[in-house]
């Protein structure tokens, strides 16, 4: 369904309760750091339900510009290593793992390695990585502003490691990036977080979890110090769970129009902050069952307005402020200060548009204070980010009208989103959504 203008979206209005299952496809987070691990492995593996997405396709395509071998074909993906290469340019898109993953990795290969993206990312922080990468005597270069995309890296073949302070306090990924290629620095390494704040803790916690599951010792029990000894990294068969943050939607979606949906696939444990959505869609308002690995949410149409700290889940916070917005009492989201610096500044894209559909949303210092208001429809502007676009969409099942501009932009994430979100609303008892086909539910 499209307007006349050929990048806007008409998001589709619920018109009965939902009775959908949709199977989410593998997290983009999980899946670019297997990616990584599989590049500095000791030998091959196999990563199975792999998400397939702009996202995963950047990594993928990063990793084969530094020579290793990735394919990408199908259900299951290979990965054969081989020694790191310089001399090339790698296109970062607008993806934050690619950009903040990758040059520690880079300072590995053998020679310069230059990184470029998206006008919009070169607006993305990149200072605090850079610096700890230059204290451990890499050399990088900028390119355009300081601290920004683009720069280059000169790989010297080997790092020599040790210790390094960092300020994570603009994206956990500083962290994480490091960790990821710690091992193969001649001495290891320690990382200091050395800022006021420590947000998206989990996914730090998600990159300690891979690491020792490749065989990779990483010690962690001291607050906001992870040291990683040197050693190899072992090739794995792995299965990637479902992005659970890209399931937000979907779920929520059965709290605006009223019935159920139920994703499978979902674990009983998991270091993805999507893990906080039950316990988070219970309070405002909805029931939810987890049986074996499916996970029910319903609802009656009725949401309640909650005080949330989201520090520890700040992807999920567009979603929850679309859903705000049709809340029966207001709603605070706090701790969310580092999504200023995310694919757009997402505290200040979520004020602009609620704000523009009549609703009423005002900026803390470090999160959003959202007051329901009727909503009318109208352009749902995007910023070139993905959770903009699927905000958007939830937002338009209740609000006829809403037109939601690029809604493209989902591919960085969840490719096919538009084909979900139709077959979700058609699907009724009919089967399980997977990538906006409904297929016969198995016996």
């Amino acid at each position: 369904m499209t307007s006349q203008h050929a990048d806007l979206w008409t998001a589709p209005v619920a018109d009965g309760p939902l009775d959908a299952t949709v199977a989410v496809p593998g997290s983009k987070s999980l899946s670019n750091r297997y990616l990584v691990l599989a590049a500095l492995a000791d030998g091959p593996s196999t990563l199975r339900s792999l998400l397939v997405s702009r996202d995963t396709r950047l990594m993928a395509g990063a990793l084969e510009t530094m020579g290793v071998q990735v394919d990408l074909g199908g259900d299951v993906v290979q990965v054969a290593t081989a020694p790191l290469r310089g001399h090339v340019t790698i296109d970062c898109g607008l993806a934050g793992t690619v950009m903040r993953f990758l040059p520690p990795v880079a300072a590995l290969a053998d020679g310069p390695v230059h990184f470029k993206g998206d006008v919009e990312a070169l607006a993305r922080p990149m200072g605090p990585l850079l610096d700890a990468l230059r204290a451990l005597g890499v050399r990088v270069d900028d390119e355009g502003e300081a601290g920004r995309l683009p720069f280059t890296v000169h790989g010297r073949g080997a790092v020599r490691g040790g210790q390094v302070d960092v300020d994570a306090s603009g994206s956990s990924q500083f962290v994480s990036g490091l960790l990821l290629a710690g091992a193969r620095f001649d001495r290891g390494l320690t990382v200091r977080h050395t800022g006021p704040t420590l947000p998206s803790l989990p996914h730090i916690e998600m990159t300690v979890a891979v690491l020792r599951a490749a065989g990779v010792v990483v010690d962690d029990s001291r607050p906001e110090i992870w040291h990683v000894e040197p050693g190899p990294v072992a090739g794995r068969d792995v299965h990637v769970e479902p992005d659970l943050s890209n399931a937000a939607p979907f779920l929520c979606a059965a709290m605006v129009a009223g019935g159920t949906v139920r994703v499978p696939g979902w674990p009983t444990r998991t270091t993805q902050p999507g893990g906080l959505l039950p316990d988070i869609l219970t309070r405002m308002g909805a029931r939810v069952a987890l049986d074996d690995d499916v996970l029910t949410v319903s609802g009656t149409g009725e949401v309640r307005g909650v005080d949330l700290d989201l520090r520890a889940a700040g992807e999920l916070a567009p979603t929850i402020a679309a859903l705000a917005t049709l809340a029966a009492s207001p709603t605070r989201l706090r701790g969310i200060a580092h999504l200023r610096g995310h694919e757009t500044d997402r505290l200040a894209a979520l004020a602009s548009e609620i704000t523009r559909r009549g609703g009423q949303a005002e900026q803390t210092s470090d999160g959003l204070v959202i007051t329901p208001r009727p909503l009318h429809g109208g352009v749902w502007r995007t910023y070139a980010d993905h959770r903009m676009a699927t905000a958007g969409a939830l937002v338009g099942l209740r609000v006829p009208g809403v037109e939601v501009e690029d809604v493209a932009t989902t591919a960085k994430t969840l490719p096919g989103f538009v084909d979900m979100w139709s077959g979700m609303l058609a699907a009724g008892a009919r089967g399980v959504v997977r990538g906006g086909l409904t297929t016969e539910p198995t016996a």
